[in-house]
């Protein structure tokens, strides 16, 4: 596609910086000076791409640190001041950043359904399962296909068992000690693929008869005893607000600086009962952080359908393997494990369009380009670009490799090359050896030196084309999460989009927040106390 004629002067060889600041910036944080006036329609473009788009500044304000993070890696870039240590270690700061906001968020939805059990799907490691049962006493299943995933993840929950049973014995004033047994939930991990074409009644049958993997039950030798958490303390205690989850989540009502003084301390540690499984006949809360392509469309659908799903937050990201009627199977995506077998699916059973109103609309067809632009982060690429960084020139990597493929084989387009680390720092015939091995070609096909020196010359045009087609990322995944949101009204159910996670940090920070409480037009919201939802 050439663009028009006006636009290629207003934008040819305008600085990576500029670029930035005159095209993908909403707002200016400085005056800005145009060396030519830019086209109406260049202008009119840019605004109504910005102006349609869902806004995705997060709801907690707070200003940045020096190295671009969240206000809460002021202190330590590695760590943040906002959680307990027992929940950042094997995690790094943008997942720590993200299980604070959205375990938080969970939390309030169990509060606000009276339900105290949550089922995480695509649980990964663990991290937001073992914040939730850990930091909040809630009865957890992970769900994860990976084995190897889930084995770290048992691993870890054994760890944080093992440290919170020393501290539990040894400090005293960490931790408020209670008057009646109190039992400390172990996150239920099972290995299981969730099929998109199952029913809800299929998905709870998984849920309590998938491989159970979970904490204790896995453990060989001397090791297999059952951790030590069901705790009785005798303790007469000066500050009998707080309580041993406050200790180990960082609600706003705990104090990471209270201590307590006792008269006398009295410890019995019990061994932990059975360690809850999934209940099918209680109520549940649907999560998913960035479950990938239809996943997030299934737990959708198993939110409406399934009568025990009572609320779901949905973090959603890889639109580009979403599947549609012109992709039925997405480049990228993982084969099921044997012996499922992926039926074929009838256009209302696709990731997009998911409702009915979208599907009937002439032109709703998303490529898969426009999809694939959707996963990536403009705030962070504006960064990339007021620095010049060296990153940049991956995408006319990407571009005479695309070249050079077609060249080859005509029919081989926008093929899903695996990643390959630190492009930006390979010579690019390194880059295009390792390019053609991952689509199956010949690694040492002889390359026309000339030819690739002048395709590689053209950085600058590349990176601004790659800027026009940014400016609609946030527009597209609008059109993605807004066709979801409206599948959940035409089901009858009020839902809210959420903008939770600091887009510069966490780039998949909108969050899809619905309950089955029915509300009247007017009422409160689901996320009342989270500035910036939108509600639909």
């Amino acid at each position: 596609m050439k663009l028009p004629p006006s636009w290629q002067t207003a934008l040819s060889n305008l600085p990576a910086p500029l670029l930035a600041a005159q095209l993908l910036e909403k707002t200016a944080t400085q005056e800005v000076s145009y060396r030519c006036v830019w086209p109406l329609s260049l202008l009119a473009f840019k605004a109504t791409a910005q102006t349609l788009a869902f806004p995705r500044s997060p709801c907690e304000g707070g200003s940045l640190s020096p190295s671009g993070l969240p206000a809460e890696f002021q202190e330590n870039e590695c760590q943040s001041s906002m959680l307990k240590h027992i929940f950042r270690k094997h995690v790094k700061p943008k997942k720590q950043h993200e299980i604070r906001q959205l375990g938080k968020l969970v939390k309030k939805l169990c509060d606000a359904t009276g339900c105290q059990q949550v089922v995480d799907v695509g649980s990964g490691q663990g991290h937001l399962s073992r914040f939730l049962s850990f930091g909040f006493n809630l009865s957890v299943t992970g769900v994860e296909a990976n084995r190897d995933l889930v084995t770290m993840a048992i691993k870890f929950d054994q760890e944080l068992v093992c440290t919170l049973h020393k501290e539990l014995k040894r400090a005293t004033q960490l931790y408020h000690v209670l008057r009646y047994p109190y039992h400390i939930h172990i996150p239920h991990h099972v290995v299981g693929w969730v099929n998109p074409s199952a029913s809800w009644e299929e998905f709870l049958q998984l849920l309590q008869s998938g491989e159970d993997e979970s904490a204790c039950c896995k453990a060989k030798g001397p090791e297999r005893q059952k951790p030590k958490v069901n705790c009785i303390e005798k303790v007469e205690a000066n500050n009998p607000s707080l309580t041993l989850r406050n200790v180990f989540s960082n609600g706003a009502d705990c104090s990471r600086g209270a201590k307590l003084t006792t008269k006398q301390s009295n410890v019995e540690c019990l061994p932990a009962s059975v360690l809850p499984l999934f209940k099918p006949d209680e109520d549940f809360v649907l999560t998913g952080l960035h479950a990938c392509g239809d996943l997030s469309v299934t737990l959708l659908r198993y939110f409406v359908s399934c009568p025990k799903a009572v609320a779901i937050t949905s973090v959603a990201c890889c639109y580009m393997k979403i599947t549609t009627e012109e992709t039925p199977v997405p480049s990228g995506v993982v084969a099921p494990p044997l012996p499922f077998v992926m039926e074929p699916r009838q256009e209302a059973d696709f990731g997009f369009p998911v409702s009915t109103w979208v599907r009937g609309l002439p032109g709703h067809k998303l490529s898969y380009k426009s999809r694939e632009v959707a996963c990536h982060a403009i705030e962070d690429y504006m960064g990339r670009l007021k620095n010049k960084s060296k990153v940049l020139r991956t995408h006319c990597y990407r571009a005479v490799l695309e070249t050079i493929i077609r060249g080859i084989d005509p029919a081989m387009k926008r093929q899903g090359i695996q990643t390959i680390k630190k492009v930006h720092e390979l010579p690019f015939k390194e880059y295009a050896r390792l390019g053609l091995e991952r689509v199956g070609l010949d690694p040492n096909i002889p390359l026309d030196d000339t030819l690739v020196e002048s395709m590689l010359s053209h950085q600058e045009d590349v990176t601004t084309y790659f800027c026009l087609a940014l400016l609609l990322a946030p527009l597209v995944e609008t059109l993605i999460l807004l066709d979801r949101m409206i599948y959940l009204q035409e089901e009858g159910f009020q839902c809210e989009l959420v903008p939770l996670f600091d887009p510069k940090f966490s780039p998949r920070n909108l969050v899809i927040v619905a309950t089955k409480t029915h509300q009247q037009d007017g009422g409160p919201s689901l996320v009342s106390s989270e500035p910036g939802a939108t509600g639909h």
